[in-house]
């Protein structure tokens, strides 16, 4: 009797309502609320659902981020996580967004890569926001990228700066942030402009051939790894992933990067983010000042594009609507959707989605070179 009474005891014991904290149950309804957005409201679920459910996985059972230990594996999580801190799968997700993305819009209005190098204000205001408060110079570059409403970019830097205890909520607030683009930025984007200003047509952008879209990605790796060789992880992926697209002659590898890799790559990572999201090392107030400069740093950085859209618009003429500014953040496409979906509102017949595509890739290329300024201003290679 005793031996059934002290087997039913350990198996009880071995629940994890035995095991958990307060600050994990409360982890454990933001993973549901999380969840509850991405299928209920659809806010970038292929990101938000891996992401909410890691961090669910991780309060329920904080073992699966157990690191390797001397005579113990580690936990299954955690191995996807050292692919994150090796900077391994934020590369491979730029290729794949190489091999998803039409640069022909950027290439077709050069211009737009004024207004993705704008919209990269928001990473300095949010860098030396974090010196502000406390932070050293390399955790505030690393916080400042969330700016760039760049999750992959995040990770890389963060990695590479050596600020891996604070991966995890630098990692879920950029990730979040682009999620809830829809939601930030449109109430920016009508605070700053007019009406006539969101109603304003831009004329059709001009065909772009064959071979200025294969020499593109080759010149932006030879001229922007020269300056700053750092960025070759990121920018050279993004344009090798682009050359596969453009080039025409390797259709499995553009299918492969922009598809089945993708989501493999997307799965890994959003787990792993998810998962380094525990009660001790999300609940505390370092990572409520990392989420409030993540949240101030994308508005300056969405205000800053829309203002030099506006700036644009009055050297013009009114040819440039000023929402297309706004794409300069990192989110693709979801930002230039945005931008379409604001201007659709003033007038149904307006199509800005094209336009707002260039400053949407710009603001990819420019958020990855801002991260590399960060790499050889603290020497890290």
């Amino acid at each position: 009797m005793s031996y059934i009474v002290n087997t039913l005891d350990n198996l009880i014991h071995q629940t994890a309502f035995f095991n958990l904290t307060v600050g994990n149950y409360i982890m454990i309804v933001v993973a549901l609320v999380f969840l509850y957005l991405a299928i209920a409201k659809e806010f970038e679920p292929l990101l938000l659902l891996p992401i909410a459910f890691g961090m669910l996985l991780v309060n329920i059972y904080p073992d699966i981020m157990k690191p390797i230990g001397d005579h113990a594996a580690g936990g299954l999580l955690y191995y996807f996580y050292l692919l994150d801190e090796w900077a391994i799968l934020p590369s491979l997700i730029f290729m794949g967004v190489g091999a998803m993305t039409d640069f022909g819009p950027l290439i077709a209005n050069p211009k737009s890569f004024l207004l993705g190098a704008s919209a990269q204000f928001g990473i300095f205001a949010a860098y030396f926001g974090a010196i502000w408060l406390g932070f050293n110079d390399k955790a505030a570059a690393a916080i400042s990228i969330i700016g760039g409403a760049d999750g992959p970019t995040s990770i890389f830097l963060a990695g590479k700066l050596g600020q891996t205890a604070l991966l995890g909520p630098i990692a879920v607030a950029a990730y979040s942030y682009m999620s809830l683009v829809p939601i930030i930025q449109p109430p920016i984007m009508k605070l700053l402009t007019t009406k006539e200003e969101r109603a304003i047509k831009m004329a059709q952008l001009r065909p772009v051939s064959k071979l200025e879209k294969i020499l593109f990605p080759i010149i932006v790796t030879i001229v922007v790894c020269l300056i700053l060789p750092t960025t070759a992880p990121l920018v050279g992926m993004l344009m090798l992933g682009n050359l596969f697209r453009e080039s025409g002659v390797v259709r499995q590898l553009t299918d492969t990067a922009s598809n089945a890799l993708m989501y493999i790559v997307v799965i890994l990572l959003g787990t792993s983010v998810g998962a380094t999201t525990s009660a001790e090392a999300f609940l505390n107030v370092a990572t409520i000042k990392i989420v409030v400069l993540g949240l101030i740093a994308f508005a300056f950085g969405t205000a800053a594009g829309v203002l030099f859209g506006k700036a644009m618009c009055k050297l013009t003429g009114g040819k440039v609507n000023p929402l297309i500014g706004s794409a300069g953040v990192s989110a693709v496409p979801m930002a230039a959707r945005v931008s379409q979906k604001v201007g659709a509102e003033e007038d149904p017949t307006n199509f800005l989605l094209m336009h707002a595509m260039g400053p949407n890739v710009a603001g990819v290329i420019g958020t990855a070179v801002a991260a590399g300024t960060f790499m050889a201003i603290f020497g890290v290679f």
